[in-house]
């Protein structure tokens, strides 16, 4: 009888000790929350939102559509798969603060490269882990989203939310400009796959997802920097236009709504997500608003109102598509099969466009569809990194609306 392979033991691993340093959050209203120090140690002021997903910190992390945001995760164990180079979003972390129950001690994944603690700390990120995050979630539903401040180096919270106070609003913030690409670069077709669409993809807070995924699709991506032109666009010679998601107010990146008014008078395939849909929305004369908490998470239902179908989508956005003057929520949501095409339609300088999606938590609109021209959008990210993939064939969709319009 063979004896049993004898297994070398472990070698000792320590288990990383987090800061006891006493930390404090204070949101602008003054209600304030005690914690310890989580990743930097610092300070950090931005818009307070939070995140319902249970997976997909990193992705979170990594998202450019939450710069200038501090972010709390309502999952309650946060770190425990570690960080890895393979699911980075983009070039950094964005988040100007991050929120936990409980970071994990240990990453215990065998694709973790390096502990949340340190990818914090890396990039200057002050976080707080905190007893009360369902209490701070319940809050923000109650009152919305609101500026906020974590601070390591204070015990003051009226000198900390004096700074809060003082702190730039989101209303009015340009940010695509911060986190988009500094040079155009191409993402191609894997090896082997022929490229059968080229596409320029303005880039307003890009995920790395998404170019990948139109790509996977035999696309051939060029992506842009947010402030490029029509005609830059144009000169790409694209099959389709792609705009992408990204943080910030959408009334005040003129130059995206410009770009797109100059690419739909071009005739060109247009499909944009996110901020780009609200991009999209007010080139076509709608406006946009501010969202009391906004839609962030892996749990959104959205219906086509065009089949009555529910996808449960991934959302990150704080302003909204708003309906047209006297138009209400009643008027175009429907059961099975949607409302009628009539009731969702609305006339633009672009011809006769149609509302095609809609929230079902709060009836905001999450799609739209010019009815003459090749273009639509949807409010949410159809590459779901994280999320569900309900919703990733609207890549395929903007395919085939290129293929037609050859």
């Amino acid at each position: 009888m063979t004896a049993p392979a004898v297994r070398p033991a472990a070698a000792a691993c320590p288990v990383p000790q987090l800061s006891q340093r006493p930390a404090m959050l204070v949101l602008e209203d003054g209600t304030t929350f005690h914690g310890v120090n989580f990743g930097a140690d610092g300070e950090a002021f931005g818009e307070m939102v939070f995140n319902t997903g249970m997976t997909g910190y990193q992705e979170t992390l990594t998202d450019p559509s939450y710069a200038r945001q501090i972010v709390a995760m309502t999952a309650p164990h946060i770190g425990n798969t570690g960080i890895n180079d393979a699911d980075q979003e983009s070039r950094r972390i964005w988040v100007s603060g991050y929120v936990v129950r409980e970071p994990a001690r240990l990453a215990s994944n065998w694709r973790s490269q390096r502990s949340l603690q340190d990818e914090l700390a890396r990039y200057g990120v002050t976080g707080i882990a905190m007893p009360g995050t369902r209490a701070l979630t319940r809050h923000l539903r109650d009152r919305g989203a609101m500026r906020a401040g974590i601070s390591a180096q204070t015990t003051d919270p009226a000198e900390l939310l004096e700074r809060v106070l003082a702190s730039p609003p989101m209303t009015g913030a340009d940010l695509a400009a911060d986190v988009t690409t500094p040079e155009p670069y191409i993402v191609r077709p894997p090896d082997g796959m022929p490229v059968r669409y080229r596409v320029a993809a303005v880039d307003l807070g890009i995920k790395a997802a998404t170019p990948r995924s139109l790509a996977a699709l035999g696309c051939e991506v060029q992506v842009l920097p947010a402030t490029a032109t029509a005609a830059e666009i144009l000169a790409a010679s694209p099959d389709g236009v792609f705009f992408s998601n990204g943080p910030g107010d959408p009334a005040a990146i003129g130059y995206a709504v410009a770009a797109m008014e100059g690419v739909l008078q071009a005739g060109q395939p247009v499909f944009g997500i996110c901020l780009g849909s609200q991009v999209l929305g007010r080139a076509l004369g709608l406006a946009t608003y501010k969202l009391r908490f906004g839609h962030r998470g892996v749990n959104q239902p959205v219906q086509d109102l065009r089949t009555g179908r529910v996808q449960i989508t991934s959302h990150n956005h704080g302003f909204a598509v708003a309906l047209p003057a006297g138009v209400r929520t009643a008027d175009i949501a429907g059961g099975s099969g949607g409302s009628s095409p009539r009731a969702r339609r609305v006339d633009t300088a672009f011809g006769p466009a149609e509302i095609t999606h809609l929230n079902l938590n709060d009836g905001v609109v999450e799609g739209l569809r010019l009815l003459d021209a090749p273009a639509f959008s949807v409010q949410y990210h159809p590459e779901a990194a994280p999320g569900p993939h309900d919703a990733g064939g609207l890549f395929t969709e903007f395919c085939e609306l290129m293929e037609a319009s050859r």
